[in-house]
């Protein structure tokens, strides 16, 4: 019996340069940063106040910094398969093994939805929301760290594979019967089902957290429709995460039981469907889309808002739409599919809902315009991030329509117009709404403001990159270019390739303008510095608190009484003459214990995973065995929480208001 199961040296690929070389690389960079945290002495610092910190904001900042780092990984596979499609055409075979180029297009896909866009959106939640709700926390502050290191235990895994083994060739779907047994033999789909399964979990239990914090821990005074629209559409994406994510989580359970004990769910033999799993995959996959995008949206109506100096125009409208759209995004998924056969009724059922669904969508537009409308816009980075996204995402939009169209469909299904498509509505939609929040809530995160010129300058790159890169792809699709291809022998399509490449450059110099602005900012941050908590003249309570925040951000929990209460406060403080801060009664407060409940959990789950897909199974045992000691060892803890004297409370008010004052 051999102790590593299938592990041995032949995983490790040292016949493809390629991949060890970016392999070496990362394992470098990562020795790296760890030497300069040991020498320089960091490690009782973050093991303090981040790595097993309980609180929302710092959960929400390393969410955001996971993202940041993981939409550098997924980038790095967009640019190797646009140059690849560049340069292989007719007789050449550019510089990717179709195996190597499968491998990347499926782990684009999955480290980009899964690792980029959730992360970041949950991250941007995290951060935000118990602040606009005017309470300390959220409502299981533990499970959030837990959450939090089971989604790094997902990014780790899939990783792991670059270096040891392969990561799945099926696309980020991994439709059967690819992903079966007897077509992925290797370790690759194991890689992809199980680092989905460990960061799934962590994501459900985000879900649940939220849910419950937003529907039972709002501040005194705040009904549902006194809420911020980010809260709500924080509302509707994780009741959307709490219905879905079983589903998915059920649907790789049936996949892995084909896998390790030869069932037959979605198997070609053996009475299985594997339309099952595509039906069961898209009731989960096309919500998955509004729980990425929804929180863009609040974004959207936060930074519009907030810089047009106007309340939201129509907001029992947008929270309409807002739930409207978490209700109809279950009634949509057969669009994915038309294709399959199911029958004219039964796609213009779907064809029609995909058509309704796009109503509550344009009701938000509209409502941006018109709040937009006779105010009196400041055009910073976030807003520029917003205008960019409403024209680019109806654009996305306007193509989603006419797919919805089952004839079209048939015509354009699984090409480059798909493609384009998708990456119009989740880039345009999802990920400028990512960057509009980062650049949005970062004073309030970190006490000084991102660098408006580099801020600038890295939007109008990404803006004019995307619409290079992905606009050819479009005309591909309708010329009849299939997605995922190696290589091609139409040589009409090279210049397409060629305009798409080049966009995807201009995309990366906007990611360095990025880095190139953190940079800027953090050496020039005594001249950014927010010493008043409000440097957009805010509506919502995050801005109420310091720049940043304090552990329980709130010394005394606010009281609401309409909507844009902050914003009312300042109005009517400025007409009377009066000091915004009124005398207040400090009393004791309680605040969670850090926990390294969560880091360890993490460890121990990527240690099962490991273990599971290499079949080496005491150390599966051990693997699950450590996480549930830890799990005992939480539950019988004996101090929960710590509490804050009401003196230093009284004190870190009044030197705040000292700063604000000087």
């Amino acid at each position: 019996m051999n102790l590593l199961g299938k592990l041995s040296w032949s995983a490790v690929p040292f016949d493809q340069p390629i991949v060890m070389g970016t392999s070496g690389l990362m394992i470098l960079s990562v020795m790296l940063i760890l030497a300069w945290i040991t020498l320089k002495g960091h490690w009782p610092y973050l093991w303090r106040e981040w790595l097993t910190s309980v609180d929302h904001k710092r959960i929400g900042v390393m969410y955001c910094v996971l993202a940041l780092v993981m939409l550098l990984r997924g980038f790095a596979d967009a640019i190797l398969m646009r140059s690849q499609q560049a340069v292989a055409a007719g007789g050449a075979q550019g510089y990717l093994p179709p195996e190597h180029f499968d491998q990347i297009f499926s782990a684009h896909g999955t480290i980009m939805i899964f690792f980029m866009a959730m992360p970041f959106m949950i991250g941007l939640m995290n951060f935000a929301v118990p602040l606009q709700l005017g309470i300390r926390d959220v409502a299981f502050p533990t499970l959030n760290s837990v959450s939090l290191w089971l989604t790094a235990s997902g990014i780790l895994l899939t990783n792991i594979s670059l270096v040891v083994g392969e990561f799945a060739k099926t696309g980020w779907v991994a439709y059967p019967p690819l992903s079966e047994l007897q077509f992925s033999p290797g370790v690759g789909v194991d890689y992809y089902l199980w680092a989905l399964q460990i960061s799934g979990v962590g994501t459900l239990m985000t879900g649940i957290n939220f849910v419950t914090t937003i529907l039972k821990m709002r501040a005194p005074g705040m009904g549902y429709m006194r809420m911020p629209v980010f809260c709500w559409t924080a509302l509707a994406t994780n009741l959307l995460i709490v219905a879905a994510f079983p589903i998915l989580t059920a649907t790789f359970a049936m996949l892995l039981l084909d896998r390790y004990l030869g069932f037959h769910f979605f198997t070609v033999d053996g009475q299985g469907n594997q339309m099952m799993y595509v039906n069961l995959f898209w009731v989960w996959g096309h919500p998955e889309v509004y729980i990425l995008v929804l929180p863009a949206f609040g974004v959207f109506s936060e930074v519009i808002s907030t810089f047009s100096g106007k309340p939201l125009f129509g907001y029992r409208s947008m929270v309409a739409a807002t739930m409207a759209i978490c209700v109809l995004s279950f009634l949509v998924w057969l669009h994915h599919f038309f294709t399959m056969g199911a029958g004219a009724d039964v796609n213009g059922f779907f064809g029609i809902m995909t058509m309704i669904i796009a109503v509550p969508t344009g009701v938000k537009i509209f409502n941006w315009l018109f709040t937009m409308w006779g105010g009196r816009i400041r055009f910073t980075v976030p807003v520029l991030w917003s205008l960019g996204f409403m024209v680019t995402f109806v654009i996305g939009g306007m193509t989603g329509v006419l797919m919805a169209v089952p004839p079209a469909d048939f015509q354009l299904h699984n090409s480059l117009f798909l493609v384009a498509h998708f990456h119009n509505v989740i880039i345009g939609g999802t990920v400028f709404g990512a960057m509009a929040g980062y650049n949005y809530w970062f004073p309030k995160a970190f006490g000084f403001k991102l660098d408006e010129r580099w801020g600038k300058a890295s939007f109008w790159c990404w803006l004019t990159g995307f619409y290079l890169a992905f606009m050819p792809l479009y005309a591909l699709g309708l010329m009849g270019m299939t997605r995922r291809m190696q290589h091609y022998d139409d040589l009409t399509w090279q210049p397409w390739l060629l305009l798409a490449a080049a966009g995807a450059v201009v995309i990366l110099a906007g990611i360095v303008c990025q880095i190139v602005q953190l940079v800027v900012s953090i050496r020039a941050r005594a001249q950014h510095r927010d010493v008043t908590g409000d440097p957009w003249n805010g509506r919502t309570l995050e801005w109420s608190t310091p720049s940043p925040p304090p552990a329980w951000n709130f010394a005394v929990l606010p009281h609401v009484a309409e909507n844009d209460t902050y914003w009312t406060r300042k109005q009517r403080a400025r007409a009377n003459q009066s000091q915004l801060a009124q005398a207040r009664q400090y009393e004791p407060i309680e605040m969670p214990k850090n926990s390294a409940t969560g880091l360890v959990t993490a460890f121990f789950a990527v240690v099962t995973g490991f273990a599971l897909i290499w079949h080496i199974w005491w150390m599966a045992g051990l693997g699950v065995f450590g996480a549930f000691v830890t799990i005992l060892v939480f539950a019988f803890r004996e101090t929960e929480e710590i509490e804050i004297p009401a003196e230093e409370l009284a004190q870190f008010d009044r030197t705040h208001q000292a700063e604000v004052a000087v």
